[in-house]
């Protein structure tokens, strides 16, 4: 619509100078109709075609020229107006470098009709209103294509924002189905074993598996939720104090897991707390996955600007690497650049170490 608007714009405001200019001309009716005609007509080509670049600057010469024929002769002709118009159409529509070259020819037409007339004055006050068209016009030019530049600049962090958010509920999905599915999974499987023989011992295990889903469940709800726009309730997000818990929940599964904490976990901050828990949480459910026997130990250590924390499993030398190299560790090193730090994976004499180190809390966080 804007586009068709200026398309009409131009052309209407030559011809309306034209037909003025005609009206109030010293020039043979005849030769200052075909001019007029001539202007008016090369206008709406120009257009009607959208042209632009040095193409525009010619054809707009040509209007000019129409202009001048009708305008010639008077200053007080307002028929000079319409050269300030194809200077402003100029400006808008081609380069810098473009429409100080057509200024200049405009400049050196109305110089040549002011030193024509001797006794007329008025040559330059169009000399003047046609320089400060051109940098109006190419001032707003500038301006149009930053704003343009702006929004685009706008769309892509908007997209990167939404791409990166899809990416973290991703993560978020990814840990808590996956620890929950392989930890459920070694409940169910120890009360079909039990069922047999122990019948509190598959009821414990049926418990605890329903305990996990449903607590996975509400976790889902709230990633599920983040999609949302106006999502009001949330469910809060797990930090480095339930560690002990989260280690609990492998440990009645029937796997070996050690936790040693150094520190003061109520320290880190609620970022570097989430990670710690989600990296630990993979680790883990990586070792249930892919290292069914193996023990494990889980080292995390707290200091001034500094945390570290180390998950160790006993699987074998390079016995449990090669499954290893999927999303989760992808996921997990993310998550440690995004709050600031590093992660590394991969075997170790006696199996399979992840270790990552996050910025801790400084000396005066507390």
């Amino acid at each position: 619509m804007a586009d068709r608007a200026g398309q009409v714009a131009g052309p209407s405001a030559v011809a309306l100078f034209a037909l003025v200019g005609l009206l109030q001309t010293r020039q043979p009716v005849v030769v200052a109709a075909g001019a007029a005609v001539l202007a008016v007509v090369v206008s709406a080509v120009l257009a009607w075609r959208s042209v632009g670049g040095w193409t525009l600057v010619a054809g707009l010469a040509v209007v000019a020229g129409g202009i001048a024929v009708v305008a010639g002769g008077a200053s007080s002709n307002l028929g000079w107006f319409a050269l300030c118009v194809v200077t402003g159409w100029c400006a808008l529509g081609t380069r810098t470098v473009q429409a100080a070259a057509f200024t200049a020819l405009l400049v050196t037409i109305l110089g040549a009709q002011w030193i024509a007339l001797d006794d007329d004055a008025g040559g330059g006050a169009w000399i003047a209103g046609t320089l400060f068209t051109t940098v109006v016009c190419v001032l707003a030019r500038r301006q149009r294509i930053l704003v343009d530049q702006l929004r685009e600049a706008q769309s892509g962090l908007a997209d990167r924002a939404r791409a990166e958010e899809r990416n973290r509920i991703a993560g978020e999905m990814h840990d808590v189905i996956g620890h929950a599915l392989t930890v459920s999974t070694l409940h169910i499987t120890s009360a079909r074993l039990a069922l047999d023989d122990d019948l509190d011992e598959a009821r414990a295990s049926l418990a605890e598996a329903e305990r996990l889903g449903r607590q996975s469940l509400a976790e889902v709800r709230q990633a599920v939720g983040m999609l949302r726009e106006h999502a009001t309730r949330s469910v809060p997000l797990p930090d480095a104090s339930r560690l002990p818990e989260l280690v609990e929940t492998f440990r009645r599964a029937g796997r070996s897991v050690q936790l040693e904490v150094v520190g003061d976990l109520d320290a880190l901050t609620a970022t570097s707390g989430l990670t710690v828990f989600r990296v630990v949480q993979e680790s883990l459910t990586n070792v249930v996955r892919h290292a069914p026997a193996a023990g494990a130990r889980v080292c995390l250590v707290v200091n001034d600007g500094h945390v570290r924390l180390t998950v160790d499993d006993d699987g074998g030398p390079g016995a449990t690497g090669a499954g290893r190299g999927g999303f989760g560790i992808v996921s997990m090193r993310e998550r440690a650049e995004a709050a600031g730090g590093r992660l590394t994976a991969g075997p170790t004499a006696t199996g399979w170490r992840v270790e990552a180190d996050l910025p801790g809390p400084s000396r005066g966080s507390a």
